[in-house]
């Protein structure tokens, strides 16, 4: 699908807009990509202009929601397919989501986007071809492209999840990577078993939380990623800090070893686990 290109509406930026009309200015000046640029934003009584369009003041927004424009009216962006999935804002730009109401992405500390790239500098893409095993908003995707990957695979299994991708304007476009970026629609549990072996140089694995996804935990997982990747090729795992307490589990810890029988010398690194092939 292609990306959105359209104006994007959180409430404080639709509260903005309706503040300098109603002060009489002639202009607001702000974001209208989740901060990726600023912009000076002509007002006029009953509307706004934004790259040669006019568009009507929204009614009042939600909070902890994002908008996009649909031929008619802003709408937020979120679906509802057996779960609830929606893009989220933070006070980085870069936006999270979630689904059902639990956050898919760190955002207490640092962008997501910063965190990412923190996370890819373990596995050194730069020059090589890199597994990325779910792909969620493309981050993990975003930073290796800028650290000039050679090629990234990517999988992403939830299509409501590519929607989100499409409007969100820090997603990686892969048509617009010149061919670095494969993107696929597919389970990579499934996906990976077509893949040669020892064909990818790093991977970075970012899988939803054990109770969703235990598959992508499993050792017959890890052991094809062994397969898949080079001897003394990096990978990170990102696990997470579950509570030890109220789970009763140590996952980090569980994931180490399981990578350790697949053929891998791990140690916990960041809020995951960084592995290198034997």
């Amino acid at each position: 699908m292609p990306h959105y290109s359209g104006p994007l509406l959180s409430r404080p930026a639709a509260d903005a807009l309706h503040a300098a009309r109603d002060a009489g200015e002639s202009a607001w000046s702000g974001s209208l990509d989740l901060g990726r640029s600023r912009t000076e934003v002509p007002l006029q009584a009953d509307a706004w202009q934004w790259r040669g369009r006019l568009y009507p003041y929204p009614a009042r927004l939600k909070d902890r929601t994002i908008y996009y424009w649909d031929v008619e009216s802003f709408e937020p962006v979120s679906r509802f397919a057996g779960s609830l999935i929606k893009l989220v804002p933070t006070e980085w730009g870069a936006p999270t989501f979630e689904i059902d109401g639990i956050k898919m992405l760190p955002t207490a500390k640092q962008s997501p986007v910063e965190d990412a790239r923190a996370k890819v500098a373990l596995v050194e893409p730069r020059g090589k071809v890199v597994l990325d095993t779910c792909g969620g908003l493309g981050y993990f995707a975003a930073g290796c492209l800028e650290a000039g990957v050679a090629r990234i695979r990517s999988f992403e299994k939830n299509p409501d999840v590519l929607w989100l991708r499409t409007l969100n304007p820090w997603s990686p476009d892969p048509d617009a990577s010149e061919g670095r970026l494969l993107l696929a629609h597919a389970d990579v549990s499934e996906a990976i078993t077509q893949l040669a072996d020892g064909s990818i140089d790093a991977l970075l694995h970012d899988p939803p939380r054990f109770g969703i996804a235990g598959e992508l935990y499993s050792q017959a997982f890890y052991d094809q990623l062994a397969r898949v990747l080079r001897r003394g090729g990096r990978l990170f795992h990102y696990t997470g800090s579950p509570n030890k307490l109220t789970s009763g589990r140590d996952v980090p810890r569980e994931v180490a070893r399981r990578l350790e029988l697949a053929g891998f010398r791990a140690q916990l690194a960041l809020d995951g686990v960084l592995a290198t092939r034997r």
